[in-house]
């Protein structure tokens, strides 16, 4: 991996080569961010969260760069608390890390899958730079409790220590009772007396709100998930360090997340929020369970972008175009058009496939991507052009049909070649996986919507 320094001079060849220039004259495929689009889902997020009073613990792994990290953390909580799934993410902001320790603010990165033991080594070199409570970790399995000692003996410090409990979701964790698998919870609590390890409370990231189609649905995902981790305390309540410590319950997902937005800020729960969420925040709000002090915080990540998938799950109840709500899409070139009774329906082929725009399915249309909004005179505006076909390296782009009746009366496709397409992903933390920087844009500006104002560098690997 290149170092900050290789990192931030790359940075400044790329703003002198692009800054002032159009997205349209840049080498395609390229990934552009809107930065007033995510701006402002930022400040929705971190609003909501202060207006509940609850802890917030932002996800990187979706844009993986500094500029969008500090916009999620914004400038309210004194804590800096975030979520990675790389080492090299952590790698890639220690200089912002550094930054806020030094303005006095205390950071924590959870890394954010069960501890591996391969590694320790590189995430301890880090812990030594940022100091003690800089670091914490998942654990679901006994055996990692081995490299959680390790990082101790390394870092000269503990680490802290989340438990994953599986609140439905089934991709890791353990269920709310059965915590003390094969003598977990006793192994850590053991290490927690000793000051080997912290023990910092559960966490749980249920996507089961990814097949929900209203905000009532992700509100009550999002109630499930903490009652589940209450439960959870409950059931194992006898196996945590006595006396007892305080539990962070750390619970998110995007669409659950982001289904507070509809009513916090508002006088009582009740305004909007469902019935079990209202009972399920008021019983957390107690700050105790079974004994046990507890604290609640929400995590999410791919809020401050959006993509095609997020918006499926209306969580929020936006009725805004997908365009004006995604921050993130590609731009493609038009290589070949098909408007002359080539094919059963007009298409256009473009040079993007799946190793640029990922190859992710959404709910709520048959396709890999949509097109933005294209300006033609003989195009129903509802009509939708969308990536109907996908392979490597290209694409083909068709309206969204599904009664194959009605192809004859499809309009043209109005794109030329030499143009280009902005595609907006249906998952954009695979998609951005494909690039090593985003070119940004800032849409407030509206005379110069595409114009590039901006270099974001993302962690590249592992």
């Amino acid at each position: 991996m290149d170092s900050p320094e290789q990192i931030a001079a790359k940075k400044v060849k790329l703003e002198q080569l692009y800054v002032g220039k159009d997205i349209g004259t840049v080498p395609k495929p390229a990934i552009v961010l809107d930065v007033a689009k995510a701006r402002r889902h930022c400040s929705s997020m971190l609003a909501a969260t202060k207006a509940l009073g609850l802890a917030f613990r932002p996800h990187i792994k979706t844009h993986k760069t500094i500029e969008l990290t500090r916009m999620q953390i914004g400038n309210d909580f004194s804590d800096v608390k975030l979520v990675v799934s790389t080492v090299a993410e952590i790698e890639h902001i220690l200089p912002l890390l550094k930054s806020l320790q030094k303005e006095g603010r205390p950071v924590n990165v959870l890394y954010g899958l069960p501890l591996p033991a391969s590694q320790v080594d590189r995430i301890a070199l880090i812990a030594r730079q940022l100091g003690p409570g800089s670091i914490s970790f998942m654990l679901d399995h006994p055996s990692q409790l081995s490299p959680l000692r390790r990082f101790y003996d390394l870092a000269g410090f503990p680490g802290g220590a989340f438990i994953k409990v599986d609140t439905g979701y089934h991709r890791a964790g353990l269920l709310p009772s059965a915590l003390n698998k094969n003598g977990l919870l006793e192994g850590i609590t053991k290490l927690h007396h000793k000051s080997k390890a912290i023990l910092v409370g559960l966490y749980s990231h249920s996507s089961l709100s990814y097949r929900d189609t209203t905000p009532q649905q992700a509100m009550d995902n999002l109630a499930e998930e903490i009652r589940g981790c209450m439960d959870a305390v409950r059931c194992n309540h006898q196996h945590f360090p006595t006396p007892a410590c305080e539990l962070t319950i750390s619970v998110g997902a995007s669409p659950q997340v982001t289904s507070i937005q509809n009513f916090a800020g508002t006088v009582g729960l009740e305004n909007g929020a469902t019935e079990n969420l209202v009972h399920t925040i008021r019983d957390i709000s107690t700050g105790e369970t079974a004994g046990i002090r507890v604290s609640l915080e929400l995590h999410a990540g791919v809020y401050s972008v959006l993509d095609l998938q997020q918006l499926a799950t209306n969580s929020r109840g936006i009725t805004r175009e997908f365009d004006e709500e995604i921050a993130v899409s590609v731009v493609a070139e038009v290589v070949s058009v098909y408007n002359d009774n080539e094919r059963q329906a007009p298409e256009a082929l473009v040079a993007v496939g799946t190793l640029g725009l990922g190859r992710e399915p959404c709910p709520s249309y048959d396709g890999w991507g949509m097109i933005g909004s294209i300006s033609a005179s003989n195009v129903d505006s509802k009509k939708r052009l969308v990536v109907k076909r996908i392979s490597q390296e290209h694409s083909i782009l068709s309206w969204d049909i599904n009664d194959s009746m009605v192809t004859r009366n499809l309009p043209r496709i109005p794109l030329e070649v030499g143009q280009y397409a902005r595609i907006y992903p249906n998952h954009a933390c695979v998609t951005g996986a494909m690039y090593n920087w985003y070119f940004v844009v800032d849409s407030s500006q509206p005379a110069s919507a595409t114009k590039i104002v901006d270099i974001w560098m993302r962690a590249l690997g592992w």
